[in-house]
């Protein structure tokens, strides 16, 4: 992968197809002023498996590294400790150890070089007496009502959430400065932290950073975002193809709309980026439909706006458009699986960071003992026998 070379060039690539951009001041003093590689780093807390809308920051992660950037991945293990709830640290473990071997695989198969990202676990520094402290410093300076409402669109919503919830964003509002970047990078749904971290580091005596936010590819089903968490929503990294066709072939898709269309938003947000980067060419795209000769015969499509006419226009059908995207996503995900099924440390890390739940044995129900009546207490609560009540009658007559 070459290195583009001026700081014009590189602002380009740093920002390319980015939903916003915070204090972008800050990134062009780094490259034309300091010129030096501007310092990123983007953080993924191991909770549900990670899905394909993962690979919209992976192209970011590439873009990143082609403009000389210095990237840094945070695998934050006590982040998801904090908005698991459910998963016990030595779960977290595991699963750090899964989302790393996923994000490596995933970058190889669209060859980003692993070897100039920087890995780090975030429970190797925050556990810290520092990091501690400036913790607590920063808990002294946020109020709970701006550390809930920075969180609402990362940190799991409940009725009567855990203090964890509100410790979650100062800790990534803190990781900015124990990384040493100038930037952090994430999805727009981290938009409330950025801004946390903006306002309220200075107060702790360090500098803001940029921010760069990609957007948020829209699950399968009618609204909301592709979610770790709700498996209906996603397509895992790891999903066999049977069920890949299965889950799309279900997805929201109502003829004719393309506002909304979580299976259009999947073309134009993961697989023409990915496209684009294989062929280091912006306006590449190549997407090929196997439609049935009765209704028009197979089909390529070379520029997603004109996807999008056919498509608005009914010339191209749901399960048409179905079918090619199921297609490219079997593809997209084979060298991941490939990658899976040839390493058993891989494959250890998923077996015990997700563990598949045994189903409950219904406990057989007893059937009562008839104890009869001689014990203590029967005669409060059991009804007499034929030949008690006969004998009672008999002793009433003599007395």
């Amino acid at each position: 992968m070459s290195i583009v070379e001026s700081p014009e060039e590189k602002l380009e690539l740093i920002t390319r197809n980015l939903q916003e951009v915070l204090n972008e001041n800050i990134i062009k003093d780094v490259l034309e002023v300091q010129k030096r590689p501007l310092k990123v780093y983007w953080g993924t807390a191991p909770t549900g498996k990670p899905h394909c809308g993962y690979f919209v920051p992976m192209v970011k992660l590439a873009h990143l590294l082609k403009a000389g950037c210095e990237v840094t991945v945070l695998v934050a293990d006590l982040h998801a400790f904090l908005d698991n709830m459910k998963a016990p640290l030595e779960v977290v473990k595991y699963r750090a150890k899964f989302y790393e071997k996923i994000i490596k695989s995933v970058l190889a198969s669209i060859n980003v070089p692993v070897e100039k990202l920087k890995f780090v676990l975030g429970s190797s520094y925050q556990t810290s007496e520092n990091y501690t402290m400036d913790l607590f410093r920063l808990s002294n300076v946020v109020s709970q009502n701006d550390a809930k409402r920075a969180g609402a669109d990362v940190v799991k919503q409940v009725a009567n959430p855990l203090l964890s919830g509100l410790i979650y964003p100062l800790m990534q509002a803190l990781d900015e400065e124990y990384l040493g970047v100038d930037a952090q990078f994430g999805g727009v749904d981290q938009r409330k932290i950025f801004v946390l971290a903006e306002e309220n580091l200075p107060s702790l005596g360090y500098k803001k950073r940029a921010h760069l936010m990609n957007p948020m590819v829209p699950g399968l089903g009618q609204g909301g975002k592709m979610s770790a968490s709700d498996p209906n929503s996603k397509i895992d990294m790891l999903e066999e193809p049977k069920q890949i066709r299965k889950k799309i072939s279900s997805a929201y898709c109502a003829p004719g709309e393309v506002e909304g269309n979580g299976v259009i938003s999947f073309v134009e947000n993961v697989l023409q980026p990915v496209q684009q980067l294989a062929a280091e060419n912006t306006n590449h795209f190549n997407f090929f439909i196997n439609r049935p000769d009765k209704y028009g015969g197979p089909i390529t499509y070379t520029s997603v706006d004109d996807l999008k006419a056919d498509y608005a226009a009914g010339s191209l059908s749901p399960v048409d458009l179905k079918s090619g995207v199921a297609d490219s996503i079997v593809e997209l995900l084979a060298p991941i699986k490939k990658s899976f099924d040839s390493d058993p440390e891989f494959q250890e890390a998923a077996e015990k960071g997700y563990p598949v739940a045994q189903p409950k044995q219904e406990k057989k129900q007893k059937k009562p003992k008839n104890k009869g009546t001689r014990y203590p207490g029967a005669g409060k609560d059991a009804s007499p026998t034929v030949a008690e009540a006969a004998e009672g009658i008999k002793s009433a007559s003599l007395s």
